[in-house]
């Protein structure tokens, strides 16, 4: 879970340098493009991944299914 908040935390961060310096930035080499912009592309691929394994995705959570429970008023510790 801490590692989904710090990926979360570093898209937010990319996407402020994006907002400041835009996608195109100027480099040795000339008019690039801002590197943030595939960090946060990377950062959003692997965010999407543990949103479907901890099921926090509407179509992860019908994947999910829910063990049948028994009839039985038994208390669960007896």
């Amino acid at each position: 879970m801490k590692d989904l908040c710090v990926c979360v935390a570093r898209i937010d961060q990319a996407e402020r340098d994006l907002s400041e310096r835009g996608l195109m930035v100027t480099a040795e080499r000339g008019t690039v493009k801002n590197g943030a912009a595939t960090i946060a592309a990377q950062y959003r691929t692997q965010l999407a991944r543990y949103i479907r394994e901890l099921g926090l995705s509407p179509s992860a959570r019908t994947a999910i299914t829910v063990p049948e429970s028994d009839d039985d008023d038994s208390d669960i510790w007896d």
